[in-house]
């Protein structure tokens, strides 16, 4: 079957095409089906193989051990500079708090009196801090106060990352001198 290209008044034809109202195949022309270039274009287009999947994962992984131990080590550094904030931060409110009340809290009383009045402080002007919540270290555990201080007025620490006095890098303590 044939069809006329250019001018309507021409017969010129060319054979192999297929006119639009064919009911035949685009690629019944060909012997044996499409040629091999369009089913190799055909199976490429199909989606990725084995050996793609593979490298990619490959790359993926060098990927993620190159640059998880870094965040991690980021990440830990990072708890430990708010630490250091929240540590200033509560000992500015300390000096509010002696301010307002005449003296800092002693022992008994601890930091949770910058949440709750304290039994006997009657120019208290608190809460100093809105929850108890953020008289924790980022690392959950409660920041130590003690009053008297033996490095100042007051000691205001976090013990770190391990809990316990001492320590280097991530599990240094945290301290207000």
């Amino acid at each position: 079957m044939t069809t006329s290209l250019g001018d309507p008044g021409t017969h010129e034809t060319c054979p192999g095409a297929v006119s639009a109202g064919s009911a035949r195949r685009k690629d019944a022309a060909f012997p044996g089906g499409a040629p091999a270039g369009r089913d190799a274009q055909r199976r490429r287009s199909r989606g990725f193989t084995v050996v793609e999947l593979l490298v990619v994962l490959a790359i993926l992984g060098l990927i993620a051990v190159i640059a998880v131990p870094q965040a991690i080590k980021f990440l830990g550094g990072a708890q430990h500079d708010a630490a250091a904030i929240q540590v200033e931060r509560l000992s500015g409110i300390l000096d509010l708090y002696r301010l307002d009340v005449g003296r800092y809290p002693d022992e008994s009383e601890g930091l949770q009196a910058l949440v709750t009045r304290p039994a006997g402080a009657e120019r208290w002007n608190g809460p100093y801090v809105k929850k108890a919540e953020q008289l924790i270290d980022p690392w959950g555990n409660p920041y130590v106060y003690r009053y008297p201080g033996e490095n100042g007025e007051f000691d205001l620490y976090s013990l770190g990352k391990d809990g316990s006095e001492g320590g280097e890098g991530e599990a240094a303590d945290v301290t207000s001198w």
